[in-house]
């Protein structure tokens, strides 16, 4: 069944939206994958918050262009879906990854990050790497290491005097009670 021209429209610009919001872009084909193999893929990705959604390719052909995304040529061929990661590119890449395990259909295309065409090896990349929250988490271990090292250097003198201190005034103690 044939679309209208404002059907049309209306999803040209909600792909066009989709894709500023966007920090990220997957195209997965998906030619011979279940329903509810595509609803446990949306599910996953939502939780990660991002979107995934069939395609048509004309149209999403011109929402890149409209977005100034170049694409290889064989991006947009066959059964198109997409996932739109629009928190954090990693996580959704992951989930999308998570998702898709198992399934010999779904095989990933490519991607766009920052207005540059990602491969299937660099959305793979993207998907094996941390996500955000334990990247600076792991920022914030290596900024505060020096720090700890110096205040424990800095008091060192100070516990090294208290010790002698207080061995002296043992020393004073026995020498007082023995006498």
């Amino acid at each position: 069944m044939a679309i209208t021209k404002e059907r049309k429209e209306e999803v040209l610009s909600q792909y066009t939206d989709w894709m500023k919001r966007s920090q990220a872009v997957i195209l997965v084909e998906y030619t011979g994958v279940k329903m509810k193999d595509l609803d446990n893929i949306r599910a996953k990705i939502r939780e990660a918050g991002g979107e995934f959604h069939v395609v048509k390719n004309t149209l999403a052909r011109r929402a890149f262009v409209d977005s100034g995304m170049e694409f290889p040529g064989d991006y947009l061929i066959k059964s198109t879906a997409v996932s739109f990661a629009f928190t954090d590119p990693a996580s959704t890449a992951k989930a999308l990854a998570d998702a898709t395990k198992g399934l010999e259909f779904i095989k990933v295309k490519g991607g766009f990050m920052g207005g540059k065409a990602l491969s299937a090896a660099q959305v793979k990349a993207l998907a094996d790497m941390p996500p955000l929250p334990v990247v600076r988490a792991q920022l914030l271990g290596m900024l505060q290491a020096p720090a700890g090292k110096l205040v424990r250097t800095i008091a060192e003198p100070a516990r090294g005097l208290a010790a002698v201190l207080k061995a002296f005034s043992e020393k004073a103690n026995e020498a007082n009670a023995a006498a």
